[in-house]
């Protein structure tokens, strides 16, 4: 049996190894552009793995690691940045910050469901890209999927929708930094908006920390509070569907708060009680940046614009407009309650 278990691991590894490597390579490429010449690393190993994106390609000799690292490498990023974390930022929010960005999810989830059948689109398709849009994009629709009642059109509608937040993500990862920028909005307000709007977890670190490490440490923080919405909310989807619950496996369905999140606030709490050791805490957040570089560049590598031009256009229309609603209320929140 012990045999049988190297073997399935170093399977395993030579599997992942070529796309990891590839993405931890854009990783170094970005971290020597930001050095030399004072480019965002982030937006970098972005672009980069844009650039590499045949490497990405379904049934390429590296599409497996990239997937990882995109996905497993970026929750252990996440994870690990808790040790950066400290109660002190989150009072620095203020019940103000927490409350508009509440009020942002809600009211997005709303307004899908409202406007769905304008769009020519089914409650369903209005809850299931709403509650992506609002709450951290894939995850978010995936989970939301199990619970949602399937149809003929349930794989599509999630296959379209992580791909659609993925794209606009992408999109919101480069153009925000720039837009908030232009506007003069400062570090913590910038972080805020970002991890307010922004539908990933993986552009939201990305956007906050091309702009600062205070905006991305913020960012992520906001962005953790609308994760942690997600199980309230597959719930009350659930008992709304009534029948939904039995539509799949009980093992077949993501947790209902990511194991990243746990690591995360677990991490954050030690720190903020003095409990974490200051050695291990400046390891973890080495380890984290490295970690999140790695995994930006393989989501680079994921995102495939061709693909995205084959939706149908009042599916992408709706999608766009979910997405202009939160960052338009959040940015007037954000206007009215800082000045």
């Amino acid at each position: 049996m012990a045999a049988l278990t190297a073997s399935g691991l170093a399977l395993r590894v030579r599997t992942l190894f070529p796309g990891v490597m590839a993405a931890a390579l854009a990783a170094l490429a970005a971290q020597w552009v930001a050095e030399h010449h004072g480019a965002p690393a982030m937006l970098m190993a972005l672009l980069f793995g844009m650039a590499l994106g045949f490497l990405g390609e379904e049934g390429g000799r590296a599409a497996p690691g990239v997937a990882f690292a995109a996905k497993a490498v970026l929750r252990l990023g996440v994870a690990l940045l808790g040790a950066r974390i400290s109660a002190e930022i989150v009072l620095g929010l203020g019940w103000q910050t927490v409350a508009l960005v509440l009020a942002g999810l809600a009211a997005t989830i709303g307004f899908g469901l409202a406007v769905s059948r304008l769009f020519g689109q089914t409650r369903r398709f209005g809850m299931l890209t709403a509650g992506a849009v609002a709450i951290c994009g894939a995850s978010a629709a995936m989970a939301l999927a199990a619970a949602l009642p399937k149809d003929a059109r349930s794989e599509r509608d999630l296959t379209f929708t992580v791909l659609g937040v993925t794209v606009l993500s992408t999109a919101a990862m480069i153009v925000y930094p720039v837009m908030l920028g232009a506007l003069g909005w400062d570090e913590a307000r910038a972080g805020v908006f970002i991890g307010a709007t922004v539908h990933d977890v993986a552009q939201v670190v990305g956007a906050g920390f091309s702009i600062s490490p205070e905006a991305g440490e913020t960012a992520t923080l906001v962005k953790l509070i609308r994760v942690t919405a997600l199980a309230p909310l597959v719930v009350l989807v659930a008992l709304w569907t009534r029948g939904a619950q039995g539509d799949a496996a009980p093992g077949s369905r993501p947790p209902l708060v990511p194991g990243f999140v746990v690591g995360f606030l677990v991490l954050a709490g030690l720190n903020s009680t003095g409990l974490l050791p200051a050695a291990l805490a400046e390891g973890a957040t080495l380890a984290s940046r490295w970690a999140l570089l790695t995994a930006i560049a393989a989501v680079g590598m994921k995102t495939s614009m061709r693909d995205m031009l084959r939706l149908g256009p009042a599916a992408i229309a709706l999608l766009v407009a979910e997405t202009a609603f939160i960052a338009a209320l959040v940015g007037v929140g954000l206007a009215f309650l800082l000045g």
